[in-house]
Protein backbone atom coordinates (compact mmCIF):
# COMPACT_ATOMS: atom_id res chain seq x y z
CA UNK A 1 0.00 0.00 0.00
CA UNK A 2 2.49 2.10 0.55
CA UNK A 3 4.45 1.87 -2.35
CA UNK A 4 1.21 2.86 -4.37
CA UNK A 5 1.07 5.80 -2.28
CA UNK A 6 4.55 6.76 -3.42
CA UNK A 7 3.69 5.73 -7.37
CA UNK A 8 0.96 8.22 -7.52
CA UNK A 9 2.70 11.08 -6.13
CA UNK A 10 5.24 10.62 -8.25
CA UNK A 11 2.93 10.75 -11.55
CA UNK A 12 1.10 13.57 -10.22
CA UNK A 13 3.62 15.79 -9.47
CA UNK A 14 5.02 15.77 -13.16
CA UNK A 15 2.04 16.17 -14.51
CA UNK A 16 0.97 19.42 -12.20
CA UNK A 17 4.36 20.44 -13.49
CA UNK A 18 3.52 20.10 -16.88
CA UNK A 19 -0.07 22.16 -16.61
CA UNK A 20 1.85 25.12 -14.72
CA UNK A 21 3.95 25.02 -17.72
CA UNK A 22 1.72 24.98 -20.32
CA UNK A 23 -0.44 27.93 -18.40
CA UNK A 24 2.31 29.92 -18.57
CA UNK A 25 3.53 30.03 -21.81
CA UNK A 26 0.34 29.01 -23.88
CA UNK A 27 -2.57 31.81 -22.47
CA UNK A 28 -5.71 31.69 -23.32
CA UNK A 29 -8.92 33.80 -23.26
CA UNK A 30 -11.70 33.31 -20.69
CA UNK A 31 -15.00 34.73 -21.97
CA UNK A 32 -16.77 34.71 -18.84
CA UNK A 33 -14.31 36.65 -17.17
CA UNK A 34 -13.42 39.25 -19.98
CA UNK A 35 -15.13 42.43 -19.87
CA UNK A 36 -19.04 43.40 -21.90
CA UNK A 37 -17.57 44.68 -24.22
CA UNK A 38 -14.91 42.64 -25.27
CA UNK A 39 -17.83 39.39 -25.32
CA UNK A 40 -20.13 41.58 -27.77
CA UNK A 41 -17.59 42.30 -30.42
CA UNK A 42 -16.64 38.39 -29.61
CA UNK A 43 -20.58 36.93 -30.41
CA UNK A 44 -20.48 39.29 -33.28
CA UNK A 45 -17.26 37.82 -34.90
CA UNK A 46 -18.76 34.38 -34.43
CA UNK A 47 -21.56 35.01 -36.14
CA UNK A 48 -19.88 36.83 -38.86
CA UNK A 49 -18.22 33.88 -39.18
CA UNK A 50 -20.97 31.34 -39.97
CA UNK A 51 -22.35 31.70 -43.14
CA UNK A 52 -26.21 31.92 -43.29
CA UNK A 53 -28.27 29.28 -45.71
CA UNK A 54 -29.95 32.25 -47.26
CA UNK A 55 -28.78 35.67 -48.03
CA UNK A 56 -30.70 38.44 -46.76
CA UNK A 57 -29.77 41.70 -49.74
CA UNK A 58 -31.90 43.88 -47.36
CA UNK A 59 -29.80 43.38 -44.21
CA UNK A 60 -26.75 44.10 -45.78
CA UNK A 61 -26.00 47.94 -45.37
CA UNK A 62 -25.54 50.13 -48.20
CA UNK A 63 -21.69 51.91 -48.72
CA UNK A 64 -21.98 55.36 -47.84
CA UNK A 65 -21.02 57.57 -50.38
CA UNK A 66 -19.84 61.00 -49.70
CA UNK A 67 -20.10 61.88 -53.38
CA UNK A 68 -23.34 64.34 -54.46
CA UNK A 69 -25.83 62.30 -56.64
CA UNK A 70 -27.03 64.80 -59.27
CA UNK A 71 -30.91 64.93 -59.80
CA UNK A 72 -32.70 63.75 -62.62
CA UNK A 73 -33.57 67.08 -64.14
CA UNK A 74 -30.05 68.06 -64.10
CA UNK A 75 -28.68 69.03 -67.33
CA UNK A 76 -25.15 67.40 -65.77
CA UNK A 77 -26.03 64.39 -67.10
CA UNK A 78 -26.65 62.77 -70.03
CA UNK A 79 -30.92 61.91 -71.29
CA UNK A 80 -29.76 57.94 -71.74
CA UNK A 81 -27.96 58.14 -68.32
CA UNK A 82 -31.15 59.24 -66.05
CA UNK A 83 -32.80 56.91 -63.61
CA UNK A 84 -36.61 58.28 -64.58
CA UNK A 85 -37.36 58.73 -68.23
CA UNK A 86 -38.47 62.42 -69.35
CA UNK A 87 -42.21 62.89 -70.28
CA UNK A 88 -41.16 62.82 -74.53
CA UNK A 89 -40.06 59.97 -73.75
CA UNK A 90 -43.05 58.39 -71.81
CA UNK A 91 -45.22 59.75 -74.83
CA UNK A 92 -42.99 58.16 -77.46
CA UNK A 93 -43.26 54.89 -75.43
CA UNK A 94 -47.48 55.36 -75.91
CA UNK A 95 -47.03 56.39 -79.46
CA UNK A 96 -46.02 52.82 -80.36
CA UNK A 97 -47.58 50.95 -82.75
CA UNK A 98 -50.11 47.66 -82.34
CA UNK A 99 -48.12 44.23 -82.29
CA UNK A 100 -49.38 41.98 -85.18
CA UNK A 101 -51.02 39.92 -82.32
CA UNK A 102 -52.87 43.21 -81.22
CA UNK A 103 -54.04 43.50 -84.51
CA UNK A 104 -55.01 39.70 -85.05
CA UNK A 105 -57.15 39.70 -81.57
CA UNK A 106 -58.69 42.77 -82.98
CA UNK A 107 -60.10 41.05 -86.09
CA UNK A 108 -60.79 37.95 -84.26
CA UNK A 109 -63.05 40.29 -81.67
CA UNK A 110 -64.72 41.85 -84.54
CA UNK A 111 -65.44 38.48 -86.22
CA UNK A 112 -66.86 37.27 -82.73
CA UNK A 113 -68.83 39.90 -82.81
CA UNK A 114 -70.51 39.40 -86.91
CA UNK A 115 -71.60 35.87 -85.39
CA UNK A 116 -72.96 36.26 -82.86
CA UNK A 117 -75.11 39.28 -84.30
CA UNK A 118 -76.00 36.88 -87.43
CA UNK A 119 -76.46 34.13 -85.10
CA UNK A 120 -78.93 36.63 -82.49
CA UNK A 121 -80.73 37.48 -85.46
CA UNK A 122 -81.37 33.91 -87.05
CA UNK A 123 -82.73 33.42 -83.68
CA UNK A 124 -85.20 36.16 -83.76
CA UNK A 125 -86.46 35.29 -86.92
CA UNK A 126 -86.79 31.98 -86.30
CA UNK A 127 -88.91 32.60 -82.88
CA UNK A 128 -90.76 35.52 -85.18
CA UNK A 129 -92.00 32.42 -87.40
CA UNK A 130 -92.83 29.98 -84.80
CA UNK A 131 -95.18 33.05 -83.19
CA UNK A 132 -96.39 34.05 -86.41
CA UNK A 133 -97.51 30.00 -87.13
CA UNK A 134 -98.53 30.04 -83.67
CA UNK A 135 -101.17 32.81 -83.78
CA UNK A 136 -102.35 31.34 -87.39
CA UNK A 137 -103.03 28.55 -85.71
CA UNK A 138 -105.05 30.18 -83.16
CA UNK A 139 -107.07 32.72 -85.16
CA UNK A 140 -108.08 29.49 -87.52
CA UNK A 141 -109.63 27.62 -84.45
CA UNK A 142 -111.03 30.32 -82.79
CA UNK A 143 -112.57 30.94 -86.13
CA UNK A 144 -113.86 27.51 -86.86
CA UNK A 145 -115.25 27.27 -83.51
CA UNK A 146 -117.07 30.63 -83.87
CA UNK A 147 -118.76 29.27 -87.37
CA UNK A 148 -120.62 26.56 -85.05
CA UNK A 149 -124.06 27.04 -83.68
CA UNK A 150 -124.12 27.59 -79.98
CA UNK A 151 -126.20 24.17 -77.98
CA UNK A 152 -129.41 26.28 -76.64
CA UNK A 153 -129.63 27.04 -80.63
CA UNK A 154 -130.81 22.85 -80.99
CA UNK A 155 -129.16 23.36 -84.47
CA UNK A 156 -127.21 20.51 -85.59
CA UNK A 157 -124.34 20.26 -88.42
CA UNK A 158 -123.86 17.64 -89.32
CA UNK A 159 -127.42 16.30 -90.69
CA UNK A 160 -127.86 20.44 -91.90
CA UNK A 161 -124.50 19.65 -93.84
CA UNK A 162 -125.35 16.65 -95.93
CA UNK A 163 -128.87 18.18 -97.05
CA UNK A 164 -126.62 21.04 -98.48
CA UNK A 165 -124.23 19.11 -100.20
CA UNK A 166 -127.36 16.58 -101.79
CA UNK A 167 -128.96 20.07 -102.89
CA UNK A 168 -125.92 20.80 -104.49
CA UNK A 169 -125.30 17.70 -106.26
CA UNK A 170 -128.91 18.23 -107.10
CA UNK A 171 -128.03 21.59 -108.80
CA UNK A 172 -125.01 20.26 -110.85
CA UNK A 173 -127.27 17.05 -111.90
CA UNK A 174 -129.94 19.59 -113.55
CA UNK A 175 -127.63 21.99 -115.01
CA UNK A 176 -125.69 19.14 -116.69
CA UNK A 177 -126.16 20.02 -120.32
CA UNK A 178 -126.67 23.87 -119.90
CA UNK A 179 -124.07 26.30 -120.15
CA UNK A 180 -121.16 27.05 -118.18
CA UNK A 181 -122.76 29.61 -116.41
CA UNK A 182 -125.72 27.97 -115.14
CA UNK A 183 -123.42 24.88 -114.30
CA UNK A 184 -121.17 27.01 -112.42
CA UNK A 185 -123.85 28.82 -110.60
CA UNK A 186 -127.27 26.84 -110.13
CA UNK A 187 -124.73 24.35 -107.49
CA UNK A 188 -123.84 27.01 -105.47
CA UNK A 189 -127.48 28.59 -105.26
CA UNK A 190 -129.60 25.49 -104.27
CA UNK A 191 -126.40 24.95 -102.21
CA UNK A 192 -126.64 28.41 -100.21
CA UNK A 193 -130.59 28.22 -100.20
CA UNK A 194 -130.92 24.77 -98.72
CA UNK A 195 -128.24 26.04 -96.19
CA UNK A 196 -130.36 29.50 -94.99
CA UNK A 197 -133.26 26.87 -94.95
CA UNK A 198 -131.85 24.11 -92.96
CA UNK A 199 -128.97 25.72 -90.70
CA UNK A 200 -129.59 29.20 -90.63
CA UNK A 201 -127.70 29.98 -87.59
CA UNK A 202 -124.23 28.61 -88.93
CA UNK A 203 -124.93 30.45 -92.58
CA UNK A 204 -125.57 33.81 -90.58
CA UNK A 205 -121.93 33.57 -89.08
CA UNK A 206 -120.42 32.15 -92.57
CA UNK A 207 -122.05 35.37 -93.19
CA UNK A 208 -120.84 38.03 -91.04
CA UNK A 209 -116.65 36.00 -91.27
CA UNK A 210 -117.00 36.69 -94.74
CA UNK A 211 -118.16 40.51 -94.24
CA UNK A 212 -115.14 40.95 -91.85
CA UNK A 213 -112.82 39.95 -94.70
CA UNK A 214 -114.51 41.95 -97.34
CA UNK A 215 -114.25 45.19 -95.59
CA UNK A 216 -110.78 44.93 -95.74
CA UNK A 217 -111.25 45.44 -99.54
CA UNK A 218 -113.56 48.56 -99.47
CA UNK A 219 -114.02 47.95 -103.82
CA UNK A 220 -115.55 44.40 -102.69
CA UNK A 221 -117.47 45.52 -99.92
CA UNK A 222 -119.31 48.15 -102.18
CA UNK A 223 -120.46 45.29 -104.32
CA UNK A 224 -121.54 43.20 -101.82
CA UNK A 225 -123.84 46.00 -100.84
CA UNK A 226 -124.96 46.74 -104.10
CA UNK A 227 -125.57 43.49 -104.95
CA UNK A 228 -127.25 42.54 -102.07
CA UNK A 229 -129.69 45.74 -102.42
CA UNK A 230 -130.12 44.42 -105.73
CA UNK A 231 -131.22 41.00 -104.95
CA UNK A 232 -133.54 42.44 -101.63
CA UNK A 233 -135.26 45.38 -104.18
CA UNK A 234 -135.74 42.45 -106.57
CA UNK A 235 -137.15 40.26 -103.86
CA UNK A 236 -139.27 42.93 -102.42
CA UNK A 237 -140.85 43.47 -106.03
CA UNK A 238 -141.31 39.91 -106.52
CA UNK A 239 -143.62 39.90 -103.23
CA UNK A 240 -145.46 42.60 -104.58
CA UNK A 241 -146.23 41.49 -107.89
CA UNK A 242 -146.88 38.12 -106.26
CA UNK A 243 -149.39 39.52 -103.78
CA UNK A 244 -150.72 42.08 -106.88
CA UNK A 245 -151.42 38.55 -108.89
CA UNK A 246 -152.86 36.54 -106.45
CA UNK A 247 -155.49 39.63 -105.66
CA UNK A 248 -156.08 39.59 -109.38
CA UNK A 249 -156.49 36.13 -109.35
CA UNK A 250 -158.94 36.43 -106.57
CA UNK A 251 -160.64 38.94 -108.13
CA UNK A 252 -161.15 37.37 -111.53
CA UNK A 253 -161.92 33.87 -109.43
CA UNK A 254 -164.69 35.70 -107.77
CA UNK A 255 -166.46 37.32 -110.73
CA UNK A 256 -166.24 33.96 -112.59
CA UNK A 257 -167.76 32.82 -109.60
CA UNK A 258 -170.14 35.30 -109.58
CA UNK A 259 -171.13 34.92 -113.12
CA UNK A 260 -171.57 31.13 -112.82
CA UNK A 261 -174.04 32.01 -110.01
CA UNK A 262 -176.00 33.93 -112.18
CA UNK A 263 -176.08 31.44 -114.56
CA UNK A 264 -177.24 28.97 -112.17
CA UNK A 265 -179.46 31.31 -110.85
CA UNK A 266 -180.95 32.15 -114.28
CA UNK A 267 -181.55 28.91 -115.42
CA UNK A 268 -183.30 27.42 -112.42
Amino acid sequence: MAARVLLRQRVAAPFMAATLVGGALFPSVALAEAPPQQQQQTRESLLLRKKPIYDDFEDRPLPKSTTPVPSPSSDTIPASAKPFPEPEDEQQVVSRGPTPTDRLAAQIGKARLFLYKQAVSAEDGVNAAVDKAFHLEQSFTSTIASLAPSRESGEQLMPGLVYVLVASMAGSIMSRNRNILLRASLPLALGIGAGWLVIPITMSNVSELLWTYEQRFPAVANTHIRTREGIQRAWYMTKIHAELGKSYVDDKVSDARDVVEDWVKKGK
